[in-house]
């Protein structure tokens, strides 16, 4: 039996509720609530198709963002003329208290309340933005929060007390340059393409003015998706069934020569899959932080109904893989990673030799120096052995381990 929300549970000792009944309404608002999200932003901005579900969710999503353990960012990497003025605007005011700004500082950030557009989000890695950095990276989780001194003022005089902010709200940001890697991990990122539509982009943004618009928040307020989604029920079940659904079994065999290994992966005979859902989520890859950020996405959407979903899921799939394969490219630890695992010989070598020809991996990189791999092989437990001689230090790597973590990228 399908376990209650608090709020259900409620209802249930008032007779005059009829919780199938409110269900269905609750269902009938959802469902018409995102068709007319899908209408309005088709009307306004010309996005990618597989867009459109994905912001309409994201926008159902701010109403009730609460609930769920965190919330994705959205982050708009769009041209000059693209729109994305236009697309934050429209998405900030479609969503749950939504306002629009071109900067931020700390204090805007915990000391106010609702979803959050940024337009030209850029420079965050400059000088004297580490505080904001830093509050930003955590905002995206819920149970992050800030505290700040105020003075009080009380019948002995003035006293000192302990403000406490919660800075966990749904955000969407837009810029031309990108965004830092630390940041962009919590979002999910899409490519905004400047429109060839006149039939879109010479429309006025009156849209304090449109019927749908004003009609759609209506009923974005009225559902109560709560009670409809119950996300914390949806996560602890998913955690069961992970617990119970051992699904993947890493098996490493060594090659005849013993100079290299083969990893294989291999799916139990005795899994007994409980959930539809939760299987298909599973057999999509998506995992780590990209199962973290898709997941709220996934419920509504499996909430609204099946076909949804599926659509849904695979451009999330898509886009993760593509970010995946981003962060393969950037990224000098994961590239490290890749060059030891095609790595051939059990032998120790120099660190010098290794730091040469990882340059040559990589196609050249002056900043990388025998000093960084040293401390990098270590953080990342690719070291088996370690010696120091006259001509200075040698290592066997771990071939096996960077062959288990290549993985995880490839």
């Amino acid at each position: 039996m399908k376990e209650l929300s608090e709020e259900e549970f409620k209802k249930l000792g008032n007779p005059s509720i009829d919780l199938e009944e409110e269900k269905e309404e609750q269902n009938s608002f959802l469902l018409d609530s995102y068709n007319n999200l899908l209408d309005i932003l088709k009307k306004y901005v010309d996005l990618r198709e597989e867009y459109y579900p994905l912001l309409s969710l994201w926008i159902i999503g701010t109403y009730i963002h609460l609930d769920f353990p965190s919330y994705p960012f959205l982050f708009f990497n769009a041209m000059k003329g693209s729109g994305k003025t236009r697309l934050l605007k429209l998405v900030t005011y479609l969503s749950k208290d939504g306002e629009l700004l071109n900067s931020l500082s700390e204090a805007v950030l915990f000391r106010t309340k609702g979803t959050l557009g940024i337009d030209e989000f850029e420079g965050l890695n400059r000088k004297g933005g580490e505080g904001l950095r830093e509050l930003l990276n955590s905002a995206y989780k819920k149970g992050c929060k800030v505290k700040r001194m105020k003075k009080k003022k009380t019948m002995e005089g003035e006293e000192q007390v302990v403000e406490e902010f919660d800075v966990y709200r749904p955000i969407l940001m837009a810029n031309i340059w990108g965004m830092e890697s630390v940041l962009g991990d919590r979002c999910i990122n899409l490519i905004l393409e400047k429109s060839s539509k006149n039939k879109i982009t010479k429309k006025m943004e009156l849209f304090e003015h449109d019927f749908l618009i004003q009609k759609t928040k209506e009923l974005l307020i009225k559902c109560r998706l709560c009670c409809v989604v119950c996300p914390q029920n949806i996560y602890m079940e998913w955690n069961d069934y992970i617990d119970t659904n051992d699904i993947y079994t890493l098996t490493t065999q060594n090659n005849t020569n013993n100079t290299s290994t083969i990893t294989t992966l291999t799916t139990p005979n005795h899994i007994n899959y409980t959930n539809p859902l939760f299987k298909e989520i599973d057999q999509s890859g998506i995992n780590g932080r990209h199962l973290e950020l898709a997941m709220p996405l996934l419920i509504i959407a499996h909430s609204i109904s099946q076909e949804i979903f599926q659509s849904v899921l695979e451009t999330l799939k898509g886009i993760m893989e593509d970010k995946i394969q981003a962060d393969f490219s950037d990224s000098w630890d994961v590239s490290l990673i890749d060059y030891v695992s095609q790595e051939t010989s059990n032998n120790f070598k120099s660190l010098t030799d290794i730091t040469n020809e990882f340059r040559q991996f990589i196609q050249g990189d002056e900043e990388i120096n025998v000093k960084w791999v040293g401390r990098a092989l270590k953080r990342l437990n690719l070291i088996l052995q370690k010696r120091r001689l006259g001509r200075g230090r040698e290592v066997i790597l771990n071939i096996q381990k960077a062959h288990e973590k290549i993985r995880m990228f490839k």
